[in-house]
């Protein structure tokens, strides 16, 4: 007797193992080159396809760096879910899924970069990292109930809030890591925090000494921005300027800076490309107006006023992040894409975010010391380390937020982080 395969479903089968081709060259590709350097043709000829054969499966880079970061990430759930299954109950695996990260070339560089420029709406993978989220935070609750259950982690912790806030310090980490890596080893940092959550929230040894009644100096909150020039020229002219700057903003958030070109800026502006140049003289310095703008509106925010303890100074930084949600979200939005597009050490962008990182975890240490020394903070707790989980959480929950900005509460989940590291 012989059976006959459906043409339907030969064609399927063909159309998958194409795809999958696909895939596997531009993973290769990515990593050997960089994704910004790879063509698709490129890719097309390594997958040995022609070019236009292509894009039947794949319209553009973007969607194919997506596929390619899907891949891994659905591997690193079935891996998950395999270990939860594995290992003694009640363990969390999220260090050992990151060790398993860091022995896959290109997968850290990869991620990086599509985790903030697929943080806009547009982009063609913002589904797929949106759902990536929601099925993280599924995965962690289950993950983190069945620890409470175990006695592996307290049981007054709060599931639902851990699952948001691990992965996103996560993903925090791992683009920290990329700019300070002589600072940060994510796995041995997971794994530090993964040992904390078998304390209760909020604990301090009991030979810990009282707050002190006199704070040491508070640490000044260190400043980004270039200063401002004085004004020049007509008022006309400083309002095109500015224009043409808010409108840079919009689209490197939108599509990131890599691809907008000034003929882009300035039809959105409605200039032409000459008189933009008269303003900026190349795209290079229009980013570090941008970035400059940016770090002037975060620091003049009317709303902050300076503690004269360190511990309250810690505590306040929520309230800063509820204000940027509410008043300028377009400034969160363009530092995720920037931040992440800016990874590679030859990006106009590299060293500004790479200064700017270091300067955060720098301040965000002495604000922790100082706590440490006033009494406020635990004498378990290592400042640097705190410095450095805060800084990766707060950009991760900004990740999460520009992805499902309904469910996820950024000033909520860092205040109760905080109120568990620095104990009222």
């Amino acid at each position: 007797m012989t059976t006959t395969t459906a043409p339907g479903a030969v064609r399927t089968a063909r159309t998958e193992q194409t795809r999958a081709a696909i895939v596997a060259a531009a993973h290769d590709a990515f990593v050997t080159r960089g994704y910004r350097a790879t063509s698709l043709r490129d890719i097309a000829a390594a997958a040995g396809i022609s070019h236009p054969g292509l894009l039947r499966h794949f319209a553009t880079k973007d969607e194919l760096l997506a596929a390619v970061v899907d891949l891994f990430e659905r591997d690193n759930e079935t891996e998950l879910l395999e270990r939860m299954a594995a290992e003694d109950p009640g363990t969390l695996a999220y260090s050992e899924l990151a060790r398993r990260n860091e022995t896959v070339p290109g997968y850290l560089a990869l991620f990086a970069a599509l985790t903030g420029e697929a943080s806009t709406p547009r982009h063609p993978a913002h589904e797929i990292m949106r759902d990536r989220y929601a099925r993280l935070r599924e995965l962690s609750t289950d993950a983190i109930d069945e620890a409470i259950t175990q006695d592996t982690v307290a049981a007054d912790r709060d599931p639902g809030g851990e699952a948001v806030r691990v992965p996103a310090a996560w993903d925090g980490l791992q683009l920290l890591a990329q700019y300070l890596p002589e600072r940060v080893d994510i796995a041995e940092t997971l794994e530090t925090y993964e040992a904390s959550l078998a304390l209760p929230v909020g604990w301090r040894d009991a030979d810990d000494p009282p707050p002190a009644s006199t704070a040491a100096p508070v640490p000044p909150m260190p400043s980004f921005a270039a200063p401002d020039a004085a004004p020049s020229g007509y008022r006309v002219g400083r309002e095109r300027r500015a224009l043409i700057v808010d409108g840079a903003t919009a689209l490197f958030a939108e599509e990131g800076y890599g691809d907008t070109s000034l003929r882009d800026i300035a039809e959105r502006v409605g200039v032409s490309k000459s008189t933009l140049l008269h303003y900026f003289g190349s795209k290079e310095d229009l980013l570090s107006a941008v970035l400059s703008h940016r770090d002037q509106q975060i620091e003049s925010r009317a709303d902050h006023v300076p503690a004269d303890r360190a511990v309250t100074e810690l505590r306040g930084l929520p309230r800063g992040a509820a204000v940027n949600a509410a008043t300028a979200p377009g400034l969160i939005e363009v530092y995720a894409v920037l931040s992440c597009e800016a990874v590679p050490a030859d990006h106009p962008a590299h060293a500004y975010f790479e200064e700017r990182f270091r300067g955060v975890v720098d301040h965000f240490a002495a604000l922790f010391r100082a706590a440490q020394e006033d009494g406020d903070l635990p004498s378990h707790r290592d400042p640097e380390f705190e410095a450095l989980w805060l800084t990766a959480l707060w950009d991760g929950l900004q990740y999460q937020w520009l992805y499902d900005r309904s469910s996820v509460d950024v000033a909520a989940q860092l205040t109760a982080h905080l109120d568990d590291v620095l104990p009222r």
